[in-house]
């Protein structure tokens, strides 16, 4: 699928993107799972999910070019998706929905990245059995109490998994 040039994303690579749902075809159901892709960027990873037949997903961006896009793609492949327009940890202090995947894209260069699992936390957002996948540059160093249960690296992109 090319990008619009007109959109400021990072996707994730092809490679990444393929190891990490060979991972998840071992520990999710994908039909019956509820998704939230966080800093949803271009929509790829909520593609993915519907791809292989996730029926309940939500995506968070904040970039109207980007919803835009989104929109566009999933019409034209039909795809039921939940687009959100919202800053991220607005979205995130208000939502009151649980989920069994929440996948967190924030840019590599954010700040304050480590506040993404710790407000999921705080705020109960995953159901029984959940899990969040933080995707960051292999950098990134998590720095509070609150630390992946596993990390997965290819090339200079890494997963990190946080179970409930």
């Amino acid at each position: 699928m090319p990008i619009a040039k007109n959109l400021n994303a990072r996707p994730t690579t092809d490679r990444a993107k393929e190891s990490l749902f060979n991972i998840l075809n071992n520990i999710i159901d994908f039909e019956d799972v509820i998704v939230l892709d966080l800093f949803a960027g271009t929509g790829g990873i909520s593609y993915e999910f519907a791809s292989r037949g996730s029926k309940n997903i939500s995506l968070v961006e904040n970039n109207y070019n980007h919803i835009k896009y989104i929109n566009k793609i999933s019409n034209d492949m039909g795809f039921g998706l939940n687009i959100i327009k919202a800053d991220v940890f607005k979205y995130l202090k208000n939502s009151v929905q649980k989920f069994d995947v929440i996948f967190a894209d924030p840019p590599f260069d954010m700040k304050n990245i480590e506040d993404i699992p710790k407000l999921i936390w705080e705020k109960n957002l995953l159901n029984e059995d959940g899990i969040l996948i933080l995707e960051h540059s292999d950098l990134f160093e998590f720095k509070t109490d609150l630390k992946p249960n596993n990390t997965r690296h290819y090339g200079k992109v890494c997963f990190s998994f946080f179970e409930k």
